[in-house]
């Protein structure tokens, strides 16, 4: 079974979905499945508080399990330097680079572990993959 991590942007299309959450079940039935911390950042911040408990399920049992995925010094600084070059290609402010900054780390850090990462985020990994080799999946909710 080969392992895969959900952006946030997956997790938050099931939850707020039904039939999206059938299709991230059904997409990752025959994956060992990950939680970025970056990604787990996101959800807290940025959830409803109705799904709180789903959030600190999800977090209890992949901690449990051992998977979950946390950006090291190495994975910082290569994102770093990943985003200045990305900034430089496509003319991104420092509010542009900011903004991909998250997205860079789970990318980068799913990348050292070979870990696909799979998004609705296009656009973000799309780029991000023209400077840094990490296995992902878009997926359209």
């Amino acid at each position: 079974m080969r392992p895969a991590l959900l952006d946030s942007s997956v997790y938050v299309s099931a939850l707020r979905d039904r039939n999206a959450a059938a299709a991230v079940e059904k997409l990752t039935a025959e994956a060992v499945l990950w939680l970025s911390a970056v990604v787990l950042e996101e959800l807290y911040a940025g959830t409803r508080e109705a799904d709180l408990g789903v959030i600190e399920q999800w977090e209890r049992d992949l901690d449990k399990a051992g998977r979950i995925l946390v950006p090291n010094l190495s994975d910082w600084i290569y994102a770093g330097k990943v985003l200045r070059r990305l900034a430089d290609k496509y003319d991104y402010e420092k509010i542009g680079r900011v903004r991909l900054t998250n997205d860079a780390l789970i990318a980068i850090s799913a990348g050292r572990l070979n870990v696909r990462v799979i998004t609705a985020n296009e656009k973000d990994f799309r780029k991000l993959a023209e400077f840094c080799s990490f296995p992902w999946q878009f997926v359209a909710l």
